[in-house]
């Protein structure tokens, strides 16, 4: 198992940014960090790499536009969910969609916030979905807001886009790594639920070497206070410097389960971070960074089983 971080990688730059680029991913997908959070960037993986660079987004900025004052009809009705834009224009084309109760067989008819969309008598509701992956820092903690006033997740994601998003499952204050956000309420149960609890491969690091019957013991099964738990694998990180560093993937999303298991053999984790969440991996962003989610990403995670 290979859970080495990834470094940067060459990215486009996006020239409509104002000063400075925004980094990107392979997929052209806009990278953004926050540059009033502070958070260390990581190297690149060789000297020809290109930076990160910081995107001049502050605070008070206006938040990016994904909503358009109008927006087409088949879009609208693809957007909920009701079918494809394809399939939409077949709908609308025999008369079965109307807008603020007039029926709408024009292609290419928009529609205003606040218009009311009807299908076969049932109004349509669409937000469009969200799917933004996060490379968490430490530091922060997985709640949407908290009381005693200490740093969340959600500061880091706050411009991401204007839907409301939330993260899906949590990692504590001190673990880094990926960390995903939606709205989407379906796939977020998806892949929470103890059923389909989605993979999750971590970095561990320990204060001693760890032993390699104990990498056994771990995939054997270990009595906690909430119940047995196993990981499905265990082993020494590749070219990791020492025993003291492993890779193990494992499907329970019980709090602190990774740190728990060590704890239980005697050890003490000093650096814990997700390398992979279900599909997704953190190639290509690094710490403090997030990006969205390619159309492929999501209908991967969706087919997950």
């Amino acid at each position: 198992m290979n859970t080495r971080k990834t470094g940067t990688g060459k990215g486009r730059t996006n020239n409509n940014t104002g000063r400075g680029s925004k980094p990107s991913s392979r997929t052209g997908k806009p990278v953004v960090k926050r540059t009033n959070i502070p958070a260390k960037q990581e190297p690149a993986a060789d000297a020809s790499s290109k930076p990160h660079f910081k995107p001049k987004v502050r605070k008070g900025d206006p938040l990016p536009s994904f909503n358009e004052d109008e927006i087409r009809l088949n879009k609208y009705l693809s957007n909920a969910g009701v079918c494809s834009r394809r399939e939409a224009d077949v709908l609308i084309q025999t008369g079965v969609v109307t807008v603020n109760g007039e029926i709408i067989t024009e292609l290419g008819y928009k529609i205003k916030k606040g218009d009311k969309v009807q299908y076969d008598g049932e109004t349509i509701n669409a937000e469009t979905k969200r799917y933004v992956l996060l490379n968490k820092p430490k530091g922060f903690i997985t709640t949407m807001d908290d009381p005693l006033g200490r740093k969340t997740v959600m500061r880091l994601v706050f411009n991401a886009c204007k839907e409301r998003i939330y993260p899906v499952g949590r990692l504590d204050r001190e673990t880094t790594g990926l960390l995903l956000f939606t709205n989407d309420g379906d796939l977020a149960k998806k892949l929470t639920h103890p059923r389909y609890e989605a993979t999750k491969i971590y970095h561990v690091e320990t204060d001693k070497p760890v032993q390699s019957e104990h990498l056994e013991l771990l995939m054997r099964g270990i009595d906690l206070e909430d119940g047995r738990i196993q990981a499905d694998k265990a082993e020494y990180v590749k070219d990791g410097k020492s025993s003291r560093e492993v890779g193990i993937e494992i499907h329970s999303g019980k709090n602190r389960i990774v740190r728990r298991m060590f704890e239980k053999l005697g050890y003490e984790v000093v650096k814990l971070d997700r390398v992979q969440f279900a599909s997704l991996t953190k190639k290509d962003l690094p710490r403090g960074y997030y990006r969205h989610l390619t159309e492929q990403e999501v209908h991967f995670l969706k087919m997950t089983k």
